[in-house]
């Protein structure tokens, strides 16, 4: 069928950049999308010469989507094959801290933008099925809520539910519907403020907590494997683990120390 095209979301640094890399070295077509014009042009430089596109996309923008997707199909020769649903901002604290704009930005980013992604993605994604897959980036937060987690936690719960409804929605067309749900990951988001009162970074209070930062390139393979396996959702990282494990298998115990933690993560 010849090359491949990913389109990827938030893919000027962080997992975005490392997922363009891991699928730019297996010889696929990146269309890389994002806010920032000079972190894509410094992704695109990791990226075999000709092998990659860059569109600048808020994916608050719905109109923005379509028009993002059509200029990739025509720099990779017609098809998109995966769409990954990367973009999304962090956010943490209590619920009663965080400003109106932070809740609204962090909703409109992380789930509206999911869905516009999904909406604009579909056609393209059915054109090139059976096989092709709309990939979204949900989080360990998707899996148990914590003290400081309210909001961000609700749009990867939300995340996650839109890939277990589209799958399904989806399978007669030919489209898989796959997430990745990661734990606290090495990228830039971890030396931000979770919100703006906040003088401490996502990383010290990750520290604090004794959790563990894996590597972004898990991710990376994380998302190889799950484009091309049958996993609905793919756990990256020990915290994903054990809490999608006690979620399942100890509840009670689970809630126990969440509800113990001294102070919110944050993040």
């Amino acid at each position: 069928m010849g090359q491949k095209t990913i389109f990827i979301t938030g893919g000027g640094s962080g997992i975005g950049r490392a997922v363009a890399q891991r699928f730019g070295r297996e010889g696929w077509f990146v269309g890389l999308a994002d806010i920032n014009a000079a972190g894509m042009a410094g992704t695109a430089a990791l990226i075999p010469a000709g092998h990659s596109s860059q569109h600048v996309l808020d994916v608050r923008d719905r109109a923005g989507w379509d028009a993002a997707l059509f200029d990739c199909a025509a720099a990779s020769g017609g098809r998109i094959n995966v769409v990954f649903n990367n973009a999304g901002i962090p956010i943490g604290g209590k619920i009663t801290e965080v400003s109106t704009e932070e809740v609204e930005r962090t909703l409109d980013i992380n789930l509206k933008g999911v869905i516009w992604g999904a909406q604009a993605a579909f056609p393209w994604l059915k054109a090139s099925g059976p096989g092709s897959c709309l990939l979204n980036t949900a989080s360990a937060a998707g899996i148990y809520g914590v003290p400081g987690g309210s909001i961000y936690s609700a749009t990867k719960f939300g995340v996650r539910s839109i890939t277990e409804s589209l799958d399904a929605e989806w399978k007669e067309d030919g489209i898989m519907v796959r997430d990745l749900m990661p734990g606290f990951i090495e990228t830039p988001l971890l030396d931000i403020a979770p919100n703006r009162a906040s003088n401490e970074d996502i990383r010290g209070r990750v520290n604090a907590a004794k959790l563990e930062i894996s590597p972004v390139s898990d991710v990376a393979d994380a998302a190889w494997a799950a484009v091309h396996g049958k996993k609905l959702h793919t756990l990256v990282g020990k915290t994903a683990r054990s809490l999608a494990f006690a979620a399942r298998w100890m509840p009670g115990a689970l809630r126990k120390q969440v509800s113990g933690l001294g102070r919110p993560l944050g993040g």
